[in-house]
């Protein structure tokens, strides 16, 4: 039998019994399961073993097995102690906020978590952790911009203007902003402040991690009504901007799994083909992030439209024939 299913068996059991206020009989969790009575009364041994403390109780014919009453109560906290055990077993999956002010609380947080659940949770909990593995990637090591993300937070939660000196990815250079900082946003490993250039005259998004210098001005502002998040970043396939432009990519059959298991953006439409290959075709904020999507899938990509898009495409993959048409560069 392999570990991991019988720490997954034991962790539905105690999720099972913390949710029931009569107590749940051997043969409903076997059922429940999908394996036999003895296996689950091998696994209520060694769970009463770890320290955990259950009972049971005749009930006519059955025999239902509880937590004790008083290891079962309310935690004086508006959360039970099944959703506390869940909180303090996702820690890990916070890791890529370490050095943060996000994180820093997140960690008191566990701490509390933490002695607050008995010991023999913890115990148990440690073990299941050891059969999950949690390595999010890519992320930045933020410890160096700490301050920055702590000054734009406080600006975020005041509601005042800040003025920054941004560098452009695109320009290779330093800009000079005036900002009103909306929303601080975590998108694939990295933070973004979202908020209202009074340059552009527009909301724009810029990268923690590109601000050189921070000044929190004594303005205050406040965020329209008609802002909503969701709404700004529907059409997005990543984090940047543009025109809307409907994109057709067919997906050679080899992929198609990988490419129908997931939901790419919001407004795709997946269309299976005879021979196996899938059409995807979505309305997307600008071609630069979808562009480098599909240059992911290499030859078991190719765009249908927009031309210009499959102009570009053809254009890197010249380019990358000359690369690597030649001896690697000394």
């Amino acid at each position: 039998m392999a570990r991991g299913d019988q720490l997954g068996r034991q962790w539905k059991i105690i999720q099972t019994m913390l949710a029931s206020r009569k107590g749940v009989a051997v043969s409903d969790l076997a059922e429940d399961m999908g394996c036999h009575p003895r296996t689950v009364y091998r696994d209520l041994e060694a769970l009463q073993a770890a320290g955990f403390p259950f009972s049971n109780e005749q009930i006519g014919k059955t025999s239902r097995w509880s937590f004790i009453a008083s290891a079962k109560r309310q935690i004086p906290i508006p959360l039970d102690l099944a959703e506390l055990m869940a909180l303090y077993f996702s820690r890990d999956m916070m890791k890529m906020l370490k050095d943060t002010i996000f994180y820093d609380s997140l960690e008191t947080l566990f701490q509390k978590i933490k002695a607050t659940l008995p010991s023999e949770y913890i115990t148990y909990l440690n073990q299941i952790e050891k059969s999950l593995v949690v390595n999010p990637k890519p992320y930045k090591p933020y410890g160096e911009y700490r301050d920055t993300i702590e000054r734009v937070n406080e600006a975020v939660l005041q509601k005042r203007c800040i003025l920054i000196d941004y560098f452009s990815m695109h320009r290779k250079e330093k800009v000079f902003r005036t900002v009103d900082p909306y929303k601080i946003w975590y998108f694939d490993g990295s933070f973004y402040m979202i908020g209202y250039c009074r340059l552009r005259e527009g909301i724009r998004i810029f990268a923690l991690d590109r601000i050189r210098s921070l000044k929190t001005t004594g303005e205050t502002f406040e965020i329209p009504d008609s802002f909503d998040m969701d709404t700004f970043m529907k059409s997005s396939f990543g984090v940047f901007h543009g025109e809307p432009v409907l994109v057709k990519v067919r997906f050679s059959p080899e992929i198609e799994g990988y490419i129908t298991e997931k939901i790419w953006h919001d407004s795709q439409i997946i269309e299976h083909e005879k021979d196996g290959s899938v059409l995807f075709t979505a309305e997307v904020a600008g071609t630069d992030e979808i562009k480098r999507w599909i240059l992911n899938w290499g030859s078991k990509a190719e765009v249908l439209e927009p031309e210009s898009l499959r102009s570009e495409i053809r254009a890197e993959a010249a380019a990358m024939m000359q690369v690597y048409g030649q001896e690697p560069t000394k």
